[in-house]
């Protein structure tokens, strides 16, 4: 499996509230703040995540709000997330869900370890915004369907070309 960047994700009641506590309290400096998603320079992210997304949707909203349970999800990037994929059914893995293209056009999917923690790999980041582009979006498409920033957008796109 040829699986990239790791972070470690924590499930938050409320965005401000923890991003506040991680950058003022921990001094930790963010990298990208995607509303919702704050991830921190050195990896690490925070996720506030609606109730109608499929995580809380699969698991059960209770589930996400009861500080009794775990709360945390090990994030994974890959370019090959569909290989992946089918590796990890053809090895019996229980999925919490199938490929699943998240609001933001991400594809992911999730599934459990055998301690029942919860995994995600998702395709990174230079591979779905290229995936836009290859349909015909333009820059300030991707950057408005995504929520990436256009300076990251073009980085990326950049690093492709050469």
């Amino acid at each position: 499996m040829d699986l990239g960047k790791c972070s470690p994700a924590l499930f938050v009641k409320e965005i401000g509230i923890s991003k506040s506590f991680y950058e003022n309290v921990l001094g930790l400096q963010v990298e990208l703040d995607f509303g919702k998603n704050v991830i921190f320079r050195n990896g690490f992210s925070i996720w506030e995540i609606r109730e109608d997304h499929i995580i809380p949707s699969l698991l059960g909203p209770e589930n996400l709000s009861d500080p009794r349970t775990n709360r945390f999800e090990l994030y994974f990037e890959t370019e090959n997330l569909e290989e992946i994929y089918c590796s990890l059914g053809a090895a019996g893995i229980r999925f919490l869900h199938q490929l699943n293209e998240e609001p933001w056009g991400q594809k992911t999917i999730r599934f459990f370890d055998p301690d029942n923690h919860l995994i995600e790999i998702g395709e990174s980041m230079r591979r779905f915004v290229t995936r836009f582009r290859d349909q015909g979006l333009t820059n300030d498409q991707i950057s408005s369907r995504t929520s990436v920033p256009m300076q990251e957008v073009e980085r990326l796109l950049k690093d492709i070309q050469g």
